[in-house]
């Protein structure tokens, strides 16, 4: 049994552990990190799932201008590998998303797989005029319009804006 709450400041360290965890040292040098770097997520869209008193999952969402348009960035969802395999991702995934839709988000972009994402909403056709600062696998640049058509014809850089 796992439970959602809102992240907070106590949970930084084992957010930090478990990104290390999940991600490596390459976590530092992956594209949307550039747009992460020295930008606080939006806290009441940040979530941590909690099982048996620990940490074991979280999902973060982070305000960007996508060209023109005001967009959420998705990442980095991670779950302890105890966890894998028991839907704490997608409880994390599903929670972010209504979250951010209800409060008027129009819509979210993310790098990641398709065959996962996808269940979700996300795809890559919304994002073919939006570039992000660094090398992205085209078909790995997804999103998801809450809004139908809110991304249509946003072209230009993806860039961090001010929670």
């Amino acid at each position: 049994m796992i439970t959602l709450k809102n992240e907070r400041d106590e949970h930084a360290p084992a957010i930090e552990r478990l990104l290390d965890a999940s991600f490596s040292e390459s976590r530092w040098h992956k594209t949307c990190q550039r747009l992460r770097e020295g930008q606080a997520p939006i806290r009441n869209l940040s979530l941590v799932a909690l099982g048996r008193g620990a940490l074991v999952g979280t999902v973060r969402l982070w305000p960007v201008l996508a060209g023109r348009r005001r967009a959420l960035l998705l990442g980095p969802l991670a779950v302890d590998p105890a966890w894998r395999d028991q839907g704490v991702g997608a409880a994390l995934m599903a929670e972010a998303l209504r979250r951010a839709k209800g409060e008027g988000e129009k819509s979210v972009i993310l790098v990641g797989d398709e065959e996962y994402y996808g269940r979700f909403g996300f795809a890559p056709n919304a994002t073919t005029g939006l570039y992000l600062p660094g090398p992205v696998d085209r078909a790995r640049f997804l999103a998801n319009e809450f809004v139908p058509g809110a991304l249509t014809g946003a072209e230009g850089d993806v860039r961090p804006l001010a929670a």
